[in-house]
Parts: C-alpha cells; sequence; structure tokens
C-alpha cells in the first residue's frame, strides 16, 4: 500500500500509507494520544482508543537531521484530535539536506490490524479521512 523509497515502510514491515506535504504543517492523522515524540523530532507515536499504534515519520531519512528543521507543537501524554497540528516542517531546509519530505503514516501493531482500506488518493485536504482500518 506504500509508495515510497524507504524500504522500512515499502517492504511490508507495516501497513499505512504515505503523503507528500504541500506545506510543513504535520497533522494527526487520528484522535488519541501522543506516545512518543521521538527526541530528532521527526516521528511521533499515537495510540487509539481503539487500540491502534500509528507512527506518524516526517521525511525520509529525517533522522540524520537532528531535529533542526522541525518545530513539535505536541508533547508525550497530550491527547490529540484528528486534525490538530504534531509539527511544522521546514520543507525546504528538508530538500536541501537532500531528504524527501514524504509523510509516512504506518499502523505499527501488525498483529491486531485484521485490514487497511485506502479511501482516498490523490490531493486531498489535510482534514480528509484517507485510510480505514479494522483490528
Amino acid at each position: 500500500m506504500l509508495d515510497g523509497g524507504d524500504c522500512r515502510y515499502a517492504c511490508g514491515w507495516f501497513d499505512g500509507f504515505a503523503v507528500e506535504p504541500d506545506n510543513g504543517n504535520i497533522y494527526s492523522p487520528v484522535s488519541g494520544v501522543v506516545t512518543s515524540v521521538f527526541p530528532t523530532k521527526h516521528a511521533f507515536g499515537l495510540l487509539t482508543d481503539s487500540g491502534l499504534e500509528v507512527l506518524v515519520h516526517v521525511g525520509l531519512d529525517t533522522v540524520a537531521l537532528n531535529g533542526v528543521p522541525f518545530s513539535v507543537k505536541v508533547m508525550e501524554g497530550q491527547r490529540v484530535q484528528k486534525g490538530d497540528l504534531l509539527v511544522v516542517a521546514d520543507l525546504a531546509a528538508i530538500r536541501s539536506a537532500d531528504r524527501e519530505t514524504t509523510v509516512v503514516v504506518a499502523f505499527t501493531n501488525t498483529a491486531e490490524v485484521k485490514s487497511v482500506h485506502l479511501l482516498q488518493t490523490g490531493l486531498q485536504a489535510a482534514s480528509t479521512t484517507v485510510a480505514s482500518v479494522e483490528l
């Protein structure tokens, strides 16, 4: 389902989808609790009330940027709603470091995920539901 250059996601280790952002505002794809804000500010763990574990990973190979192009807007333990701002990413800085800006949304508790259905493709508003997951 994922179409990206990073095999950690594209080779089937996780179910999910990828997004090409048109600006640096990265929003939560689900309502739940922020379980992790990576020290390098490029990735976030979320846990929904139904038990779905979601990883939002901003850019490919962006861990090497040591958090510089990211301004985090949430903290671990914070409850977020779908559409809340997680982070502002400086997409130009990411690109100038020869990294891709693709945002990967991965469902990491794969043993519990029965199915993932992609509902939308192409250009979508940030508030659009693009996938459904059955646990």
